[in-house]
């Protein structure tokens, strides 16, 4: 499994997606039986495509500032969208993007979007953040938990 976090810690609630990361990496130093491969960076590129090759599941941990609070899991497709041609790419794209350089099919993929609302450069995590930070640390740890693309499909609510 792959584990993306994103974002960028010097925008206040940006900073959710990789100090999530931070948080499942801690925890996987006392699960060494599980095979989970961390990708940390500001935003997805082109380059995160090869992170999915021989991967079985991919995560991709963001801050999000549209999903009701405190956090929304959800399955995510390969799809060609507007940020195929821009430098940040979209977990889609990414999908789309391995698809066309494999000709193989992507792993089954899941977004777990954190709700932040303070994005300005400099700022810290806001109080808010903190509080869905906790909440989407207590669903990625039973992710983690059970790493298949069955187990996590069954916790997608019921209209996707």
């Amino acid at each position: 499994m792959v584990l993306f976090g994103y974002g960028n810690p010097s925008r206040g609630d940006d900073a959710l997606g990789p100090l999530l990361l931070d948080r499942a990496v801690a925890w996987l130093r006392d699960h060494p039986d599980l095979r989970v491969t961390p990708v940390a960076d500001f935003q997805l590129q082109i380059e995160h495509a090869e992170d999915l090759r021989d991967q079985a599941l991919a995560l991709f941990l963001d801050a999000d500032a549209a999903c009701p609070p405190p956090c929304a899991f959800r399955r995510v497709y390969p799809a060609r969208d507007s940020s195929y041609t821009t430098h940040e790419l979209s977990p889609g794209a990414v999908l789309h993007v391995y698809e066309r350089i494999t000709g193989a099919s992507a792993p089954p993929a899941f977004v777990l979007g954190i709700r932040g609302a303070a994005f300005e450069l400099g700022e810290p995590l806001s109080a808010a953040a903190e509080a869905h930070l906790a909440a989407a640390w207590s669903l990625l740890e039973v992710l983690l938990g059970n790493p298949s693309c069955e187990a996590w499909t069954a916790l997608l609510p019921a209209v996707e």
